[in-house]
């Protein structure tokens, strides 16, 4: 989603926390819509996220632009969008009014645009990381599981599950693990092999295969720890030696 960029220090944005008073919700659920609205339009999960102490302890906090907050809302009830609806009118009537009158504003307004451009350059070179990573890590052909043993820390024996939850796999009749609709050539796809019998009928096995696409959006929520993990994890990410050239 390249055409997204954070806004700039001179453009209006609302936050999380704003969000969820304003519709009422829990602001850790407004945090989990913001997260998984993210992941769907595969933008890095720290995405105009920001540490804020609230009550003398510090928590995520993230600050939106108009698009995504309407995507945000779509799910939400009518009498939640017009709230925040009428707050973002809020917003911008006063941002109409905010346009540099004097010399010295007009320099502050440069000084932010050339703050946004340089964080945008380091974004870029995250993004560009991230793809090398990748390249370290992804062979076509692999399963699931197999990807997840090369990142460090995830347990590669409930990533399935995990997938099935995220409605990528299910289990068919036999209990073997299935692609499903939503997935199907977008993420997974399916190799498959004929099994001799004893009773000399061969039955027909379905590997569920990783596919790029797919292999990236894995490696995003692993990033944004949304899988499953080892109870002896160090805490370190496979991403931080790919890109010294040691993912094994």
């Amino acid at each position: 989603m390249t055409d997204l960029i954070p806004a700039s220090n001179t453009e209006p944005t609302m936050s999380s926390r704003e969000i969820a008073e304003l519709t009422g919700k829990r602001h850790d659920h407004v945090l989990r819509d913001i997260r998984k609205m993210f992941s769907d339009l595969e933008l890095s999960p720290s995405f105009g996220e920001k540490t804020e102490a609230t009550g003398g302890r510090p928590s995520s906090v993230y600050h939106l632009s108009r698009d995504l907050t309407d995507c945000l809302l779509t799910g939400y009830s009518a009498k939640a969008r017009m709230k925040v609806i009428r707050r973002w009118r809020e917003l911008e009537d006063k941002q109409s009014h905010a346009l540099p009158q004097t010399l010295p504003e007009a320099l502050r307004l440069a000084a932010d645009m050339a703050e946004q451009n340089a964080q945008l350059t380091v974004a870029n070179h995250q993004q560009a990381e991230e793809i090398k990573a990748l390249q370290n890590l992804f062979t076509d052909g692999m399963t699931p599981a197999q990807f997840a043993k090369r990142l460090n820390g995830v347990n590669c024996q409930k990533i399935c599950a995990e997938l099935a939850d995220r409605g990528w796999l299910f289990r068919d009749f036999a209990g073997g693990w299935r692609v499903a609709a939503y997935a199907r050539d977008k993420y997974l796809t399916e190799r498959q092999s004929n099994i001799p019998r004893s009773s000399g009928q061969v039955m027909l096995r379905c590997t569920p295969v990783l596919l790029r696409d797919g292999a990236v959006r894995l490696h995003k929520l692993y990033l944004a720890g949304e899988l499953p993990m080892k109870s002896t994890w160090n805490g370190q990410f496979t991403h931080d030696k790919a890109l010294q050239g040691t993912a094994a």
